[in-house]
């Protein structure tokens, strides 16, 4: 294969903007494909954490976790919930998710895995983000892990893998702790910083000004939803989509949560779902952390934005259509206000914004990256569930390099999509 294909990008989310850049950096024509507004509040990139955590490399699944499924059946606000109704449609990717964390053994090779993808992603960033003129939106400052014991700490195989990977952190006790952060409730005994990690300041803003970097550079972008892909033979003909089909010789498929009608037409049924995940977001708060940070106990991020004060997390299986479930909003409300007793209880609702959206899962907590099995004109870039900001910088880059060919520059097979067919 040779620089300066016509690339079809479908998705114009973190990975698809970024894709874009990298590909138009290698000399491709790029042709970028969504129907939204790159940024806008539609998409998965807009209401995520914020976080740039290159040490997020455990999988949700962990061994052990079946024995909490009958749980998260009955509790429909906590922090994953099943909902009854999709349970039949979920159930396959449910089976793969609980195998894939059986064992330990299982769990440790996801990590070694998105270690590779996650590296230095910080940096890749604020790279990315100098080139499109808002710098600003990324720092490089550490995040903060809080726990109500040091035995919490202790006794988490995340952590224990995370070493293992490379990942380090500084301790801190409960008067080092409150020295950094004078507001959090005092429960909070035991604390880590991973001063290798960054966060983002305004998530939309940032994928938003990829995108206009990309288009001011010569990226086109087609307002249309792409519902297929047409080959003739192994040769990539063109992206159907809503309003019509677009000529290319190459494509890339980050699409997010809506990538499985795309692989799927072309032979590749993929087991994507989608993990909805919820932010709650106070603006002008009174009180809040100085860095950013996860409460171990709320499994939820806070993180500070140019918005305003957002809370993230949670996991809700109910599909692409099932309406949102505002109450699992409010519950990232009550934990951000239990964690900082200083913010009123009696915010007024004008000054909190909630969100909710889709995040793109595989169920070994691994995005699918490589060729599709009917054409290597075809690209996939998705999956990536709740690393997808972080992870969006190196992807790009290997994207590129896919498409032209080149030796991708960290091992592809723990990412390959032929690992579900």
């Amino acid at each position: 294969m040779t620089t300066g294909r016509h690339v079809a990008i479908i998705g114009a989310g973190a990975v698809g903007v970024i894709s874009a850049i990298e590909a138009l950096r290698e000399g491709h024509r790029v042709t970028l494909i969504d129907p939204g507004e790159p940024g806008g509040e539609q998409a998965a990139s807009y209401g995520n954490a914020g976080w740039l955590s290159s040490h997020s490399v455990i999988p949700p699944a962990e061994p052990g976790i079946w024995k909490k499924v009958p749980g998260y059946l009955m509790d429909p606000l906590g922090p994953l919930a099943i909902r009854w109704s999709y349970l039949p449609k979920a159930l396959p990717w449910l089976v793969k998710y609980l195998l894939s964390g059986w064992t330990e053994a299982r769990v440790e090779k996801t990590a070694f895995a998105l270690r590779d993808l996650l590296r230095d992603a910080p940096l890749l960033h604020r790279k990315l983000a100098e080139e499109a003129g808002v710098s600003e939106l990324i720092e490089r400052n550490g995040v903060m892990h809080v726990f109500p014991s040091r035995g919490n700490f202790d006794n988490d195989l995340g952590w224990r893998l995370r070493k293992k990977v490379g990942v380090e952190w500084m301790e801190l006790n409960a008067d080092e702790m409150r020295q950094r952060e004078p507001d959090l409730h005092a429960r909070y005994t035991f604390g880590v910083v991973v001063e290798e990690a960054g966060r983002c300041r305004d998530p939309g803003a940032y994928v938003a000004a990829l995108a206009n970097h990309a288009i001011a550079s010569g990226v086109t972008h087609v307002r249309a939803r792409a519902t297929g892909l047409r080959l003739n033979g192994d040769k990539l003909v063109a992206v159907i989509t809503e309003t019509g089909e677009i000529a290319c010789d190459a494509a890339v498929v980050a699409a997010g949560a809506r990538s499985k009608q795309l692989t799927a037409s072309v032979g590749d049924p993929l087991p994507l779902e989608t993990e909805r995940g919820y932010h709650v977001m106070i603006e002008h708060p009174e009180s809040g952390p100085r860095s950013s940070m996860m409460a171990s106990d709320a499994k939820m991020v806070v993180n500070w934005t140019d918005k305003g004060l957002r809370a993230a997390g949670t996991v809700e299986i109910a599909g692409l259509e099932a309406a949102p479930n505002w109450k699992r909003a409010e519950i990232l409300r009550n934990h951000l206000i239990s964690m900082f007793p200083k913010l009123p209880k009696d915010i007024p609702p004008s000054r909190i914004k909630t969100w909710f959206g889709h995040r793109p899962s595989m169920p070994d907590g691994r995005p699918c990256i490589g060729y599709a099995r009917a054409s290597r004109d075809i690209v996939y870039a998705f999956g990536h569930g709740h690393v997808g900001l972080v992870g969006s910088a190196r992807t790009g880059r290997l994207v590129a390099q896919l498409l032209s060919g080149k030796p991708p520059e960290i091992p592809l097979a723990p990412f390959a999509p032929e690992r579900f067919l």
